[in-house]
């Protein structure tokens, strides 16, 4: 019924992945005081685990990577090289956070006074629930004064932006290059598909599709499909579209026209002449 699924079991039983996780604590990683580190954690080389953070049973840390203060990071986790984890942060159970990507840094926030720009504190959180997958290179921040969160089983590829406050629902599929600006609200099984961005205070009802290079100006409502800049109902899109792509043979059509009706006034003209 699903070739895909079919495929991977298949896959999986004849080549299995070899990948043989760090084991133990490097001697070479920092942890600070009161730091929890559950049953079978590891931590890989040059690994930074600030003080009272936490990390759960079978969580893996690979090399180079940054834990912050009072983080708490859940069980069975797989956090690979050069991640950065911030100081209070909250990490479900079977994460899986793929290397650059940074979580919980300062959102972009400013007041402009007489020409100069001063940053307005970010002192919320991020809040990563179960069996979130996050590619290289994505950026979450953390929430002015509430908290971001990623919901359970959502898939972020990579260089994805995700800014302070927004809000994203159960398995959602956020595809590369998107944006997502601050406080929007993205419901249940929503696809953001590639280079998607999104203004800011906008809600994304449940089952919401939005198609490639769409720039969403507005809120959506459930189960519909959008394309565009700005993002319009697919089956509009698709027809002004259409429109735009034959902008030349409407024009070459309208010079047509135009030479026709100056030829025709141009005889009118004569024959009206003529007759008088």
């Amino acid at each position: 019924d699903n070739p895909s699924l079919a495929f991977t079991k298949v896959v999986s039983m004849l080549i299995p992945q070899k990948v043989t996780h760090p084991s133990g604590i490097h001697p070479t990683a920092v942890v600070g005081k009161d730091v929890r580190l559950g049953k079978d954690a590891a931590l890989g080389a040059h690994v930074v685990v600030g003080d009272k953070a936490v990390i759960g049973d079978g969580t893996v840390i690979y090399a180079n990577c940054y834990i912050g203060n009072e983080t708490v990071i859940g069980s069975d986790c797989v956090i690979y090289p050069n991640v950065t984890i911030r100081e209070q942060i909250s990490v479900g159970n079977r994460v899986v956070i793929y290397s650059g990507t940074v979580i919980g840094s300062y959102g972009f926030g400013f007041v402009t006074v007489d020409g100069v720009h001063h940053r307005i504190p970010q002192i919320g959180t991020v809040v990563i629930e179960d069996d979130v997958e996050i590619d290289s290179n994505c950026a979450i921040d953390r929430a002015r004064f509430d908290k971001t969160v990623i919901g359970q089983g959502t898939k972020l590829d990579n260089l994805v932006h995700i800014a302070h406050n927004v809000k994203i629902g159960k398995n959602c599929l956020i595809l590369g290059q998107v944006g997502i600006s601050g406080s929007s609200k993205i419901g249940d099984n929503v696809i953001l598909a590639g280079q998607t961005g999104l203004v800011g205070h906008i809600e994304l009802g449940d089952n919401v599709i939005v198609m490639a290079k769409s720039g969403v100006s507005k809120s959506v409502p459930e189960n519909t499909t959008v394309w565009g800049s700005p993002a319009k109902p697919e089956k509009s899109a698709k027809e002004i579209n259409a429109c735009v792509h034959n902008l030349p043979r409407f024009y070459k059509t309208l010079a047509e026209l135009k030479k026709r009706v100056e030829e025709l006034e141009s005889e009118l003209k004569k024959n009206g002449t003529h007759n008088s």
